[in-house]
């Protein structure tokens, strides 16, 4: 981000290097919206009422104007522009002088197919907006199927209908408007140098290492924050007979290798835990909500370590993590929840049949929150032991059956009559992680 010093009286004019439609601002409202801000959004839509009626080139402007039209202060306005910079609908140019003069090249969104098979802007428009409204939006730009297998192509060629003459050569424009869009920019260097030296010249094709699938290549570093070492065993175990890069097999290879060492998380430039809209509001300060907090500001990592006493927890611990978090793909919130309850019933045991039965039905029934988490254990704890067969039943005497129960877990219990061990439990466990 370049910190240059901008005054209300310098001016600009925006140059229109695209064909705007309808659906264009559509994509914008629906798809870039959720990740650039509402302030962006206006700003893109102001610049373009800033054309002439031609939509080409604007007169030249001042920011004092959009100040004024957008009723933002000049330093929202500028982020906002870089917000538009960053994700590829506009272009900034800058001519210094007593009043600095500022070109706005605008450019289109990319096709919604492009845009749902973005490295970064499809995962951050995930994470931004949440599993139910992610799907609500896909299905908007989704084209039915229609079966044609009985059907016979009968369209017409264009030489069917027309016939050549003899006619006059004409010289072909070059400075026609046309749809166009900017890419995306990452500076993120990945040393294809050495990524290339390292691999048998007999095990890839020339063509293998391309201007977009270097591309590609930059941008699933950047997103799952990977080095250059990082990605040289994924490049390897991407390469197809053909040899060139399986671009699906590369994806799905950074993606499991960053959530792996993220606790299951999927990458992304805000969110780094349970995902904020996943979250309880703040405010409630009763010994429950300090239990969510918790549950919601750790990973099931450093919950499962810090029930070894700080000691680094066992590879079959922590391969079944992973499980729930890739393969279940329970949020992280709620494998915490999960964790902390079974340890509990359990005898400080994590039973896989167990915690995969249980697994499994907290995502048939969609449970994504913390606080579903722990109430779900309060209502479903008796279909959850019919659940499990008979030789894995948790066995507990009467006398101590209570104390194995999380203080959530009894629906008799109230809020507030939260046991003094679990408040310590949980204490513990948030001095462990400062």
């Amino acid at each position: 981000m370049k910190n240059l010093s901008i005054l209300p009286a310098d001016t600009y004019t925006v140059i229109n290097k695209t064909v705007i439609t309808e659906k264009d601002k559509k994509l914008i409202s629906v798809l870039y919206q959720p990740i650039i801000g509402f302030a962006a959004t206006a700003l893109y839509f102001t610049l373009i009422d800033d054309l002439d009626k031609q939509e080409i080139i604007s007169t030249d402007l001042t920011h004092h104007h959009l100040m004024a039209t957008m009723q933002l202060k000049l330093e929202d306005i500028v982020i906002a522009r870089e917000k538009l910079e960053a994700v590829g609908l506009l272009k900034t140019y800058l001519k210094k002088d007593n009043i600095n003069q500022y070109v706005y090249l605008i450019y289109s969104p990319i096709s919604a197919h492009d845009f749902f098979n973005h490295p970064i802007l499809n995962i951050v428009l995930y994470n931004n907006i949440g599993k139910q409204e992610y799907e609500k939006v896909l299905s908007l730009f989704k084209v039915p199927r229609i079966n044609l297998k009985d059907y016979e192509d009968v369209t017409s060629s264009f030489d069917e209908v027309f016939k050549s003459i003899v006619g006059t050569i004409m010289e072909v424009e070059e400075d026609i408007t046309k749809k166009d869009s900017n890419n995306i920019i990452i500076n993120k260097g990945i040393d294809f140098n050495m990524i290339i030296s390292s691999l048998p010249e007999s095990q890839i094709s020339p063509k293998c290492f391309n201007s977009e699938t270097k591309e590609l290549i930059n941008n699933l570093s950047y997103i799952y924050n990977l080095t250059s070492l990082d990605m040289q065993g994924l490049i390897r175990n991407s390469i197809n007979e053909k040899g060139l890069i399986d671009k699906t097999v590369l994806r799905k290879s950074c993606r499991d290798y960053y959530q792996f060492d993220n606790s299951g998380n999927l990458p992304t430039l805000i969110y780094n835990k349970q995902p904020d809209y996943l979250k309880k509001p703040k405010g409630d300060n009763s010994k429950w909500a300090k239990m969510v907090y918790t549950f919601e500001n750790i990973t099931p990592y450093q919950l499962l370590r810090a029930k070894y006493k700080g000691a680094e927890p066992t590879d079959r611990d922590k391969k079944l993590i992973e499980n729930l978090l890739i393969d279940q793909k329970l949020n992280p919130g709620v494998v915490n929840v999960l964790i902390s309850y079974v340890l509990k019933i359990n005898n400080e045991q994590l039973k896989k049949s167990y915690v995969e039965t249980i697994a499994g039905q907290w995502k048939r029934l969609n449970i994504e929150t913390v606080e579903e988490a722990m109430q779900i254990t309060e209502k479903e704890h008796k279909k959850i032991k019919k659940l499990i067969k008979p030789k894995e039943t948790i066995k507990v005497k009467n006398s101590n059956s209570e104390k194995n129960i999380p203080a959530w877990f009894n629906k008799e219990q109230e809020v507030l009559e939260t046991t003094k061990e679990d408040i310590e439990e949980m204490d513990k466990i948030l001095r462990e992680l400062v």
